[in-house]
């Protein structure tokens, strides 16, 4: 949340103009989102005093730590941004706007090998197709049809993995189901029917519509009439669907919005993403160090720098101002989507309208919000830089920090967090349940937790290599600029060892705590080095300490609740579920498995000589280790 936000000074600055408004708390999470024909007339009524607003809006008033504006053309126009506001983000305080539903989606799961057909209640960036949304009904009804009549699984069984592992469903008995988890279908067969249901989604009705008819006239020549009904009925659906979708088939791309400000060497950056053709939000940036501050060149500049980092790129980028290469562009951010990318500069109509709003909204933030985002550039890259001048380092933006959590040694789970620029990137956040360390050793936790971490990132750099496909499609492979470790010498000689042994070149930095567990200084190159505690570098310092540490408890927390039922033979390596279940359907208990010969332990369904040696070893070594 940026520092020191004066609500008086900024009440000053509202513009009387239709817009839409945003409280946030101290937490800077948002409470309540509203609209109105004048912002400055509006905004300013929230702090009056003594005006009969009720409890619940006084309530919400003495919790607003800031706030925050869009400018629209029209209170229309701010009506519909209200609305996709309120159901992105459900501020607390908008329970009388909630209708406590959102518009549903028909997701298909193209990226599981055998895909699902899905009711949904919001689009998530990954590898799923959507359709949608609806605002009537019949969206079940329409899933429950794909299903019947391109017989799709519809169970939550993992694929090919679970294959022949448990009996089909009572689906795949009344002929609903081709049974994929018994390998009755192919894998190609399977997605054919995919592709025919994608097809079925995308309005191309009528084939089906055609073969329905011909198997309902067979099935009443035949005097099968109970049948014909069956796909009359079938008819009759297809028929409702495909009006329902008429009506709702306003669905709009997805969109970027780009324009910018410039006051003489400062610049603001907006974006609205639109999303389905509605606009759900926008986020601004200020770019500085700009030495000749011509549009194209900081929208070209701009344009680069976001999309080599953002996860998603839309279909359509509307921009204020073609840019220099504007085709290599294109070409660039098509062959990163994976589609075919437009960048446009709209220049009539509704387009222009908006990239016209994005660029009065720039203007507004640069005019009337320059210092805050001047505090908010110094909590974070302004932070970063301080962490480069005290380590003497150039380039810092990716820093990844571990640490570790357990009980005694029960439950040893590492956590690892990211931040790039100064900010969270909790979607690269990871963590890790030990397989090799039993006990309470910390530095042997770590060692295990660097080491899987970044050899998975080498072996997927590897993969991506042999598969011409580009590293950041990997999960791992995008090493950090600074490994921070939580703790001094010892921790940060683990992190230096793993490198080491893996050919990896990464400044390591540790976080040291004083005795009242407070970060005091950073350990680097063999030396502690004090850190200036009122500083933005000391403060980020912190919160990337206590951000690791909170994602390490959390984990712990939740398997220390899991582990209150953790069999002993779970500690015997090579035995896993099946084995174990396998071994006490046989000796009932620990205490037999325990007296079973090596012969007899071999003997169990699925195990082996060698799955028996494991667990005849593990009861028969050391006394002090018998109750490990």
């Amino acid at each position: 949340m940026p520092q020191d936000f004066d609500i008086k000074e900024e009440l000053h600055k509202l513009p009387n103009k239709p817009g839409v408004y945003i409280m946030h708390d101290k937490d800077d999470t948002i409470l309540y989102v509203g609209k109105a024909i004048n912002l400055h007339n509006r905004v300013r009524s929230y702090f009056k005093e003594n005006i009969g607003r009720g409890p619940q809006i006084d309530k919400m008033v003495s919790l607003i730590a800031r706030f925050e504006y869009i400018v629209t053309d029209s209170e229309l126009e701010a009506l519909v941004l209200e609305n996709n506001l309120i159901k992105e983000n459900r501020p607390k305080y908008n329970t009388m706007l909630k209708d406590d539903k959102t518009y549903p989606y028909i997701k298909v799961t193209v990226g599981e090998e055998y895909p699902r057909i899905l009711l949904v209640r919001q689009m998530k960036k990954d590898k799923a197709r959507y359709f949608g949304p609806f605002t009537s009904g019949g969206v079940k009804e329409t899933i429950d049809l794909i299903n019947k009549l391109y017989k799709l699984r519809t169970c939550n069984r993992r694929l090919p993995a679970d294959i022949g592992k448990e009996r089909p469903c009572l689906n795949y008995h009344i002929n609903q189901c081709c049974a994929p988890c018994q390998g009755y279908v192919s894998r190609e067969e399977y997605a054919a029917q995919i592709e025919q249901a994608l097809d079925f989604l995308n309005g191309k009705y009528q084939p089906v519509i055609k073969d329905l008819k011909e198997k309902m006239q067979a099935a009443s020549e035949a005097m099968e009439y109970e049948e014909a009904i069956k796909y009359r009925d079938l008819i009759e659906n297809i028929k409702k669907i495909s009006e329902t979708q008429k009506m709702s088939d306003n669905v709009g791309e997805d969109k970027d919005i780009i324009a910018l400000a410039i006051d003489g060497n400062e610049t603001v950056v907006q974006v609205f993403f639109l999303r389905n053709g509605k606009l759900i939000g926008r986020e601004h940036f200020y770019m500085t160090q700009i030495e000749e501050p011509s549009v194209d060149k900081i929208l070209t500049s701009f344009v680069k720098q976001f999309y080599a980092g953002t996860p998603f790129i839309p279909r359509e980028i509307m921009l204020q101002e073609s840019i220099e290469d504007m085709e290599l562009v294109e070409k660039w951010l098509t062959a990163k989507k994976g589609s075919r990318v437009h960048l446009r500069v709209p220049l009539k109509g509704s387009k222009e309208k908006l990239v016209d709003l994005a660029a009065r909204n720039a203007a507004l933030v640069l005019s009337q919000d320059r210092e805050r985002i001047r505090r908010e550039e110094g909590r974070t890259i302004g932070a970063v830089k301080e962490i480069e001048d005290l380590l003497g380092l150039k380039g810092l933006s990716r820093m990844e920090a571990f640490d570790i959590s357990n009980t005694s040694g029960f439950a040893n789970v590492g956590s690892m967090v990211v931040y790039e620029k100064g900010k969270p990137k909790r979607s690269d956040y990871r963590k890790f349940k030990m397989k090799t360390v039993a006990g309470p050793d910390d530095y042997a936790c770590m060692h295990e937790v660097l080491t899987r971490r970044f050899q998975h990132g080498l072996d997927e750099k590897q993969e991506m290599q042999e598969q011409n496909m580009a590293e950041n499609f990997g999960s791992f492979t995008k090493f950090p600029d600074l490994l921070l470790m939580d703790g001094g010498r010892g921790q940060v000689n683990i992190a230096l060892q793993v490198l080491d042994e893996l050919g990896i070149n990464i400044p390591v930095c540790g976080m040291v705590k004083d005795d009242n567990h407070r970060t005091r200084g950073v350990y680097f190159n063999n030396v502690e080095i004090p850190i200036d505690t009122s500083g933005e570098g000391f403060h980020l310092v912190t919160r990337i300490q206590d951000e690791a540490h909170r994602f390490a408890i959390e984990y712990h927390r939740s398997l220390r609740s899991k582990e209150q039922v953790h069999s002993v033979l779970d500690d015997i390596p090579g035995i896993g579920e099946t084995r174990r279940k396998a071994l006490m359907r046989r000796f009932r208990s620990v205490e037999n498995i325990r007296d079973a010969s090596v012969e007899e332990l071999s003997q169990t369904e699925s195990m082996n000589v060698q799955s028996a040696e494991a667990v005849y070893q593990f009861f028969h070594r050391a006394p002090n280790h018998t109750n490990a």
